[in-house]
């Protein structure tokens, strides 16, 4: 099936941020008074919103608290930890590829916007979207893309591509085509589990949809 337009999530499908998230995780952990979190433990925060990640960690619902510590997680993330990040081999050359064949592209990221737009600068990935989506504290991705789709932003027939389940969700809630992505912070489990309709081992093989059904 050819697709015109493609979402695309941002940690864990396009760059691993396991060290910045991480270490500004635990950044603001300690500075309001909780335990760090082990490196092995990161990974299973990466995708979903992070204030749902706090709470999480700290078993707290505490709005106040919380906010307080997305905001001394964002004091050290946008002051280094977006640039503690590693691009993922083949995605330039994935993503030349398909606005090379005309492809609109998106992204769309639980993360906050600046955040996101100053990764893609990094790395050289800006001129490839159209448009970037960031989220914000008490907003779910499917949120984000209902209202991408209100907006006309975003037609029924794109597909989104993510390595988390909250990734899939979004799509299916929103009659979007869900594809998953094996390299990044989600098993493969997780991802079966939400029935995506492509499920990718290397960035190359999202070129696919640069191919026409005809041809």
């Amino acid at each position: 099936m050819r697709h015109d337009q493609i979402l695309f999530d941002l940690d864990g499908t396009l760059s691993d941020p396991v060290l910045g998230i991480g270490r500004s995780i635990n950044f603001a952990l300690e500075r309001h008074g909780f335990p760090s979190l082990a490196d092995e433990q990161v990974s299973r925060y990466i995708g979903p919103p992070l204030d749902e990640g706090f709470r999480a960690i700290t078993g707290r619902d505490d709005a106040p608290l919380i906010h307080a510590l997305v905001a001394a997680y964002r004091e050290r993330y946008g002051d280094i930890g977006y640039a503690e990040n590693v691009l993922y081999p083949g995605v330039p050359e994935a993503l030349q590829a398909l606005a090379d064949a005309g492809l609109a592209l998106g992204l769309v990221t639980s993360k906050r916007r600046d955040f996101a737009e100053k990764i893609l600068a990094l790395f050289g990935l800006d001129s490839f979207f159209r448009f970037v989506d960031g989220g914000e504290i008490g907003v779910q991705k499917w949120q984000q893309i209902a209202a991408l789709r209100e907006r006309g932003a975003v037609g029924l027939d794109a597909v989104m591509v993510g390595d988390r389940a909250v990734d899939l969700v979004a799509a299916h809630r929103n009659g979007l085509t869900g594809a998953g992505v094996l390299w990044g912070h989600g098993s493969r489990e997780e991802l079966l589990a939400e029935a995506p309709r492509y499920l990718f081992e290397a960035p190359i093989q999202w070129t696919h949809w640069c191919v026409s059904p005809a041809e």
